[in-house]
């Protein structure tokens, strides 16, 4: 005959934790947040000053294909991989492969090499590796698994990078359609300041610019 002991304790059963992901509140109407909550993801929307899923403290700046193209095009895209570098641990996702071509050529008028040169600087200059997902159900897969690692505690002790006067001035002119990098450092090395460069006669422009001049046809009022 066996007697339960009323006093004895029992060990209560512990709750496995579920694993934390911590998003940038921008991201709140992504079909990948509430996948992740799907997969059972504890999540936590806060403002991230770099990354937009931080993930036992590594970095996930997320892309659709659309989102990667239009960004390199204005040159976020490059400063936000700049930022990525104050954490340790980082890649970029593009996602949407199989929903939308990347290579296009006709893709706001973007030749395939030029994109296929910048993901090259993207992994040879700025040493970040480009995880290439399906939809937003494979990027949640993505995240799942990296989470459910061995987690470490996420930094949020990051900012936006600060530019100097030069960096500030050139980071504005690639804001102008068709100007890139060395377009802005050809102007800003011959002419110095914005205001110059606007006030300029275009016959001056062209010299250095070529067609590209008539972007600049702004009156001084104006400016």
């Amino acid at each position: 005959m066996t007697f339960f002991n009323v006093f004895s304790k029992s060990e209560p059963t512990k709750e496995k934790r579920r694993p934390k992901i911590i998003i940038d509140y921008r991201e709140k109407n992504s079909l990948v947040a509430s996948e992740l909550i799907y997969l059972n993801l504890e999540i936590e929307f806060r403002e991230l000053k770099v990354a937009d899923y931080l993930v036992n403290n590594i970095a996930i700046e997320r892309k659709t294909v659309s989102d990667f193209i239009s960004s390199m095009i204005s040159g976020r895209l490059k400063r936000q991989m700049e930022e990525l570098h104050q954490y340790e641990n980082k890649f970029l996702i593009i996602e949407g492969i199989d929903e939308q071509e990347i290579y296009s050529d006709d893709k706001e008028g973007i030749n395939a090499n030029a994109i296929r040169g910048f993901l090259l600087s993207i992994v040879l200059k700025h040493k970040i590796p480009i995880i290439f997902s399906k939809n937003y159900e494979d990027t949640a897969k993505f995240i799942d698994v990296l989470a459910r690692k061995k987690e470490r505690e996420s930094s949020l002790n990051v900012a936006k990078k600060s530019l100097n006067k030069k960096e500030r001035l050139q980071f504005i002119l690639e804001g102008f359609p068709g100007i890139g990098p060395k377009t802005a450092k050809k102007l800003l090395s011959e002419f110095k300041t914005l205001k110059n460069i606007i006030n300029a006669p275009i016959e001056e422009l062209q010299k250095i610019i070529g067609k590209k001049a008539d972007i600049f046809r702004l009156s001084e009022e104006n400016y």
